[in-house]
């Protein structure tokens, strides 16, 4: 029992001393492999699969390597397993491949050097080859820790330490690059935003500031209008309880909300702003919530309270519509009827004409009217004011008054007006004639097309008649088109030059809302190039072209012309009399104008028919010699303005009207000397 007892302690303990040498073999295995697994990564895994490849290069062809790498690239394939490499591979992706080899092909960073020290070593009884030591130097002030002799590159742990060391520099080299790429990224987008908000405050008008002013009274309160809309949005639904109180017979009720609605209305007024309300406004404004409150409790139906604002929304819908075109037509009226001021002026300069003797109403030089060596203009107007703006800014501009003569052409009521302010003020020595477009006997309606449209029962049914689909009454629109101007055949005079000045061979035709400001007489020697007509084209991208004026759905207009065509000014056009007679331009404009009778190829006016009459006649001059929009468009370039040879208040916005726009007033009215006795007399002022 006792050998038994023997036996088997010694046999435990061999067993023990057998399993205790286990964890002593991993321990000693991972110890010595832990470096090699460090420096294996992905360049290690590429080279371990080219020694499967060709193992006999291995032991032969790389007399480089040092002992360790060989045996590490000889066994690293049989210790892990390719999954084992992946990861090592994976975890050090970011780092780079760590092999020597790796060291050896200068993948480093350009502060780091690798020296190559060749030592023979010689191994009869293992057949060693030649190996390099390699070290890597950090051309670097050494430190404690940097200091790296050649004594300890032949360590076993010296390729482990300098790695690590590697490692750790060249991270810290990559976070202060990274930290510098930052801050230089930081500093320019702040330099950007710098420069974007300089650019910007430059923008900034300072008139446009001024309307935003904290001092400014609307300020005060960040919705300078709330009380004003709570008293209205009360009043609406105080209207809406009304009719259903009338409806429900609540009589007191009503009583009550009809007198609430008419203090509301008093205190409101036409107030559009807080500030402008009476100080009773807070006290009206508790009533009226006390009675809609009451109301709400008697007589609130969701059904009936919809309906009623629904017919209310309807209501203002067509008041609003209504207002719309009653502004529209008097917005029309007012730009095209005469000033009380100019009324007047004509009949006093009339009366004072026909008290004059008949030799003193004679203008001297009449016999340049026709000589070919002047410079003609023709214009054509019912308004004194502004035909002596157009004459006396014309002569104020030449270089010489003597060699310019005007042809006035105005209607029998303002003949005599004409003729006497051109008497009292005659234009320097220029030459000047006013006639009566009613003495042209050749202008009838058996030669003239329009004299007969105008003259039909279908067009006085158009303009007169309440009764007819498209007569002003109905609220129509395209009310421009039935401006009274166009039943005057001083606005269709332009279409017979020639027989109105047979004997002229070019003129140069000006409307009576236009301003010279520079010398015209360049304009008798422009090239037209066969052309009948010089005139300022005035198409841009998209308007402004004959789609606009003409009617292309109509046959005749579509196969003729093209409504992509520029278009023109009328205003101030030079024309070829002899190039006009030649082409028949009369004849091509009767012929269209026949046509045109029920007003389905144009609406009225006299730019459509001078566009289709002129078509491919037109010689574009330079912009600079016509700019328009005075009379509508309030963003024209001052420096365009100034730099123009006429300027044109084509619009509604006439310069003698009061809706003239201020800005651009004062072009016209340098022209007018406002101390002259019948301006004065007839309260005519700037």
């Amino acid at each position: 029992m006792a050998l038994k007892r023997g036996f088997s302690i010694s046999g435990l303990n061999k067993n023990r001393r057998g399993g205790s040498r286990l964890p002593i073999v991993v321990v000693i295995f991972f110890c010595v492999l832990s470096p090699l697994m460090f420096f294996v990564g992905r360049g290690l895994y590429k080279t371990s699969s080219s020694t499967d490849q060709n193992l006999n290069a291995v032991g032969s062809g790389k007399q480089h390597l040092n002992w360790r790498e060989r045996l590490a690239l000889q066994h690293v394939k049989s210790i892990f397993s390719e999954e084992v490499i992946d990861v090592i591979r994976s975890s050090t992706a970011d780092l780079g491949p760590l092999s020597l080899d790796s060291f050896r092909k200068n993948n480093l960073s350009a502060s780091w050097k690798v020296i190559g020290v060749d030592t023979s070593v010689k191994d009869n009884a293992a057949s060693e080859p030649n190996q390099t030591a390699t070290v890597v130097k950090q051309e670097a002030p050494k430190g404690k820790d940097d200091n790296i002799s050649d004594d300890d590159s032949q360590s076993g742990d010296t390729p482990a330490k300098l790695a690590r060391r590697f490692m750790q520099q060249l991270r810290e080299k990559r976070r202060e690059k990274r930290a510098a790429e930052l801050l230089r990224q930081d500093d320019e987008a702040i330099a950007r935003l710098e420069s974007a908000i300089i650019e910007r405050s430059k923008l900034v008008d300072g008139a446009v500031l001024g309307k935003y002013s904290i001092w400014r009274k609307e300020m005060d309160n960040e919705n300078s209008d709330s009380t004003v809309r709570l008293m209205r949005d009360q009043m609406i639904m105080a209207r809406v309880y009304l009719s259903i109180a009338k409806m429900k017979s609540k009589l007191n009720l009503l009583q009550e909300l009809q007198t609430r609605i008419k203090e509301s209305q008093r205190v409101l007024g036409d107030s559009s702003a807080d500030s402008d309300l009476h100080p009773s406004a807070p006290e009206k404004i508790k009533a009226m919530g006390q009675v809609l409150s009451k109301a709400r409790e008697q007589l609130y139906d969701c059904k009936l309270v919809t309906g009623k604002l629904r017919a209310m929304l309807q209501t203002a819908d067509e008041q609003v519509r209504s207002l719309k075109k009653q502004s529209t037509f008097l917005s029309q009226l007012a730009a095209k009827t005469v000033p009380n001021g100019i009324h007047c002026l004509s009949m006093r300069l009339t009366i004072d004409y026909y008290l004059l003797p008949l030799e003193k109403r004679k203008f001297p030089r009449s016999e340049n009217l026709e000589n070919p060596n002047l410079y003609h203009y023709a214009l054509f107007s019912d308004n004194v004011l502004a035909a002596s703006v157009v004459v006396n800014s014309t002569i104020m501009n030449a270089k010489d008054s003597s060699k310019h003569g005007f042809h006035l052409v105005t209607d029998k009521l303002n003949f005599g007006a004409m003729n006497m302010w051109f008497l009292l003020n005659p234009p320097g020595k220029a030459t000047i004639h006013v006639e009566n477009v009613d003495e042209f006997k050749w202008l009838n309606s058996s030669y003239c097309p329009v004299l007969r449209q105008l003259e039909s029962a279908a067009m006085k049914e158009y303009y007169f008649k309440a009764n007819h689909p498209t007569s002003l009454s109905s609220g129509s629109s395209n009310l421009k088109y039935r401006n009274p101007k166009y039943l005057s055949m001083l606005n269709h005079l332009r279409f017979y030059l020639p027989e109105v000045y047979p004997k002229l061979d070019k003129i140069l035709f000006l409307d009576d809302d236009i301003v010279v400001q520079k010398d015209l007489t360049k304009l008798w020697s422009v090239d037209l190039h066969g052309k009948v007509n010089g005139a300022v084209e005035t198409c841009g991208e998209s308007f402004h072209r004959f789609d606009k004026y003409l009617n292309f759905s109509n046959p005749h207009i579509a196969r003729h012309f093209d409504p992509n065509a520029c278009g023109w000014a009328y205003g101030m056009n030079i024309f070829d009399l002899k190039v006009w007679k030649k082409k028949d331009i009369t004849g091509i404009y009767h012929k269209w104008q026949n046509m045109n009778e029920d007003r389905e190829l144009w609406k009225l006016g006299t730019l459509p028919p001078g566009l289709i009459t002129f078509y491919n006649l037109t010689n574009p001059l330079e912009k600079t010699w016509h700019v328009l929009g005075l009379g509508y468009n309030p963003s024209i370039d001052r420096a365009e303005i100034e730099s123009a040879s006429v300027v044109h208040y084509n619009g509604n916005m006439k310069p003698w009207l009061e809706l003239a726009m201020t800005k651009y007033r004062p072009y016209w009215t340098k022209y007018i000397k406002y101390d002259h006795p019948y301006l004065r007399s007839c309260n005519l002022s700037e």
